[in-house]
């Protein structure tokens, strides 16, 4: 097997270094091989970029702004600058890459969506799309993000989506995501599954990557604007699967100058048996479809993951990021339940803006970065990759809090 010559793209066999490929059962191969062979031809064809620029554009508000943080600036003495995707239509990132596939799956003769949803966002955003294009659409949620995120589940139904639940395991975004592979089995000539993150068999993680990629494309010009350099110092993302950090990475990725840092949830303690910090915790397995690092017992198990926030509660992590982890060409760090709290409180006050819960996780990592800082993560952090005022640190500020204002609520005591 050879080995990827560059971190943007996989080699043939979808392997990033030692991670990625296609484990699938034979029922999928069709499914999973008629993708790999069309999708770069289908989504570089002059047509389908245009109308997927269009729709960027035109519908899901694109591009989004970066926005000079000027308060949190001070606070953390360095210049920050927040990627507003919380500002895209439906509320995250996640509709760049279901715009992007709801028109590859026109093109391959689908009448039929299926999706697995943790926060309920990917869920949105891909009933979102099918209720643009008319195609039916099925989203699998985990029993329990159905309870926790019960505005999203609304939304969903709203926009004409089935939202069936998962209610096997930890009830959450794993078994959502089992189920809809069920499906897809079940259903492998109509359907196309339009998986959420830079996980799944390849294509998927190349796929997915190169849909959010507009994220740093947008940021490097932007930047450029604003400070001369399209460069940063540092570009700072939570991570649970890792779709808007492989986004707010990409064309960094290549840039040695550029510190990566990904932060995951670290729940209630890295140590605490109820996290989902996969570099910390996993080692190399096959879960959905790929080989990446993996949160297993001694025999293979999947340990069931903890999040306070339902879109980083996942037991793995995307073979991108598995391999930037192995090749420390990022640092990952991690941010527990509380210091996510808290972050989303400091940003609500000092910035007018509430996060999603997710991001609130890389926002929480500005406090481990400080050359001096007084609460250290429960991931070590390199020192090459601390901040200095001169510093420029952008935040993939990845979602809006509405969903998670139940939670919130809950912290400050608002019945």
């Amino acid at each position: 097997m050879t080995t990827t010559t560059t971190y943007q793209q996989p080699n043939a066999q979808g392997y990033y270094g030692k991670f990625g490929g296609a484990f699938i059962p034979e029922m999928l191969h069709r499914n999973v091989e008629e993708l790999r062979s069309k999708y770069l031809d289908i989504i570089y064809d002059a047509a389908f970029q245009k109308e997927f620029r269009s729709l960027l554009h035109d519908y899901a508000g694109r591009p989004t702004p970066l926005y000079f943080a000027q308060r949190l600036s001070k606070q953390y003495g360095t210049n920050i600058y927040l990627k507003r995707e919380d500002l895209c239509h439906t509320g995250a990132h996640k509709v760049n890459n279901t715009i992007g596939q709801i028109l590859l799956a026109e093109r391959l003769g689908k009448k039929r969506i299926i999706a697995e949803t943790g926060a309920g966002q990917h869920g949105v955003a891909t009933a979102t799309v099918c209720a643009l294009k008319g195609v039916e659409c099925i989203v699998y949620m985990g029993e329990k993000d159905i309870e926790r995120q019960a505005p999203n589940v609304a939304r969903m139904k709203m926009l004409g989506a089935t939202v069936i639940p998962a209610t096997s395991g930890s009830k959450t975004l794993k078994d959502a995501t089992n189920e809809a592979i069920r499906d897809w089995i079940n259903n492998p000539v109509d359907t196309h599954y339009i998986i959420g993150s830079v996980v799944g068999p390849h294509p998927y993680p190349d796929m997915v990557a190169r849909f959010q990629s507009v994220i740093s494309e947008e940021i490097r010009w932007q930047l450029k604007e604003k400070t001369g350099s399209e460069l940063p110092t540092h570009v700072l993302a939570c991570v649970g699967g890792g779709s808007n950090a492989a986004g707010a990475f990409y064309h960094f990725l290549e840039e040695p100058t550029v510190q990566l840092v990904a932060i995951e949830a670290a729940g209630n303690g890295v140590h605490s048996g109820l996290s989902a910090a996969t570099t910390q915790l996993g080692k190399p397995g096959v879960l959905h479809g790929s080989k990446s690092l993996v949160m297993q017992t001694e025999d293979g198990q999947v340990v069931e993951p903890h999040s306070i926030s339902a879109g980083l509660d996942y037991p793995g992590i995307g073979p991108l990021h598995a391999h930037l982890f192995d090749s420390r060409r990022g640092a990952f760090l991690s941010a527990t339940d509380e210091q996510a709290l808290e972050a989303a409180f400091n940003l609500a006050k000092k910035e007018g803006i509430i996060p999603a819960l997710e991001s609130s996780h890389a926002l929480a990592s500005l406090e481990f970065l400080q050359p001096e800082s007084p609460k250290p993560s429960e991931a070590p952090v390199p020192a090459n990759a601390k901040f200095t005022k001169d510093s420029t640190v952008v935040v993939c500020l990845s979602g809006r809090g509405d969903k998670d204002m139940a939670t919130y609520m809950k912290a400050m005591n608002i019945q």
